[in-house]
């Protein structure tokens, strides 16, 4: 089968899938984005430009739509030159995201086309409104609108989508969810999965070595900011650090905002210690920005307690790979979140509003040793039996086979796989 994929940062949601496909050895994969340095063997890139920014004339609430529909245009027109080239996909899946999609259908009509649908934007109800401690203005409320322009206008295509969660999936009005499928993400298993050997040893982070006796606390997010609850992680930590001496406590992500909105000055992180002073210990407490990912699946190896908390919003794959790990989750519950933390089962369930409550939890995974243990052991279950890779290939190419009434792979998981999952979900 020939397979073009978009996304505007090669590879993104699609690394798996395009990894199993050319192991296959009898596919033609074609990768439209923006230039980066990422490469798969096997797999063409055809770079777009980035489209130019907005000008400011145009409203505020249409921005987003603006560079959307412009980038539309970019990738359409990289789209005939493929096109004229005399290559003709049997498949199209992308990210509707930024709008790169909307354009594609003119130039295959009659090409099925799998959308990454993300996320429906409210105004109210869902992750705006949430924290009470940052209210959104009345007057921001039509860009929130705005931003399901892109949305919509995909969901017009008369084509299929799939999005990866049924929180996900629930935020889409009634009316649309019909024609976007649930494909639950995987977890590569063999790369995150537990390892003790890792506690044996001492475990250096920038610099910083943890020990094999110190208590490690864990938190990930690709930026520290709010909507993925930050401020209460950093309000939680001085309780941490006062009922333990050998508490040690590393935050990962950097500086930038992936999500919401930047404070009025500096970053979030310099608004935290601005405000818990000396009760953050620095010897204590670290911040090394984004690690490498194999120093970063240490750590979570490592780690004695991970903390993941976010906004009724989109779940990271940190929390994935955290589960998958064997580590213990103390997580904010919210429906991101509790879709796939189970309360005492593969993990533990705090309000995301409770500092106080947070820091209670990771001190009890940290000092009830058979806890912790059950707790890991349910992480890893759990991850075994609803995030394993396998399954989420063949739940692609069922979908995909189902689009295009071909098999692209022959896979070695076959019926029996699907009829498990039938069962499982």
């Amino acid at each position: 089968m020939k397979f073009l994929f978009v996304h505007q940062n090669f590879p993104g949601q699609y690394l798996h899938l395009v990894r199993h496909l050319v192991r296959a050895k009898k596919h033609d994969v074609v990768f439209v984005s923006e230039p980066n340095a990422n490469r798969i063997d096997g797999v063409r890139v055809v770079p777009y430009p980035k489209p130019v920014d907005s000008p400011a004339e145009v409203h505020v609430a249409a921005r987003e739509l603006d560079a959307a529909l412009r980038r539309a245009d970019i990738v359409a027109h990289t789209a005939r030159n493929l096109k004229q080239l005399g290559f003709r996909p049997d498949i199209i899946i992308g990210h509707h995201g930024w709008g790169e999609l909307l354009n594609v259908r003119d130039v295959w009509p009659d090409t099925p086309l799998l959308g990454y649908f993300e996320f429906y934007y409210s105004a109210d109800g869902i992750d705006v409104g949430f924290d009470p401690e940052f209210p959104t203005h009345p007057a921001e409320h039509p860009r929130i609108r705005a931003k399901n322009g892109v949305n919509l206008l995909a969901l017009n295509l008369g084509a299929h989508g799939q999005t990866p969660t049924n929180w996900q999936l629930s935020t889409y009005p009634e009316w649309a969810r019909p024609y976007i499928t649930l494909l639950p993400e995987g977890v590569d298993l063999d790369v995150c999965k537990p390892n003790t050997e890792v506690r044996r040893h001492p475990l250096k982070i920038n610099g910083t070595t943890i020990r094999p006796g110190d208590k490690l606390v864990t938190y990930v997010a690709r930026d520290l900011e709010p909507y993925r609850g930050f401020h209460v992680m950093m309000r939680a930590v001085p309780h941490l650090l006062r009922a333990r001496k050998d508490v040690r406590v590393v935050l990962v992500g950097a500086d930038g905002i992936s999500y919401g909105r930047p404070p009025p000055e500096g970053t979030w992180r310099q608004k935290m210690l601005e405000e818990l002073g000396g009760s953050i210990d620095p010897d204590r407490v670290l911040f090394p920005g984004r690690l490498d990912y194999k120093l970063y699946a240490a750590m979570l190896q490592r780690s004695d307690a991970h903390v993941y908390l976010s906004y009724p919003f989109v779940a990271s794959w940190s929390l994935r790979e955290a589960l998958a790990t064997g580590c213990v989750v103390i997580g904010g519950d919210t429906p991101t979140v509790s879709e796939f933390v189970r309360h005492e089962k593969n993990g533990l369930l705090v309000s995301f509003f409770d500092p106080k409550g947070l820091a209670h939890a990771v001190l009890r995974a940290l000092e009830d040793a058979s806890l912790a243990r059950r707790l890991r052991q349910g992480a890893r279950r759990y991850a075994e039996q609803q995030l394993g890779m396998a399954d989420y290939i063949a739940r692609y190419e069922k979908l995909i086979g189902r689009l295009t009434g071909a098999e692209p792979a022959a896979s070695r998981h076959g019926d029996a796989t699907m009829e498990r999952l039938a069962e499982r979900w």
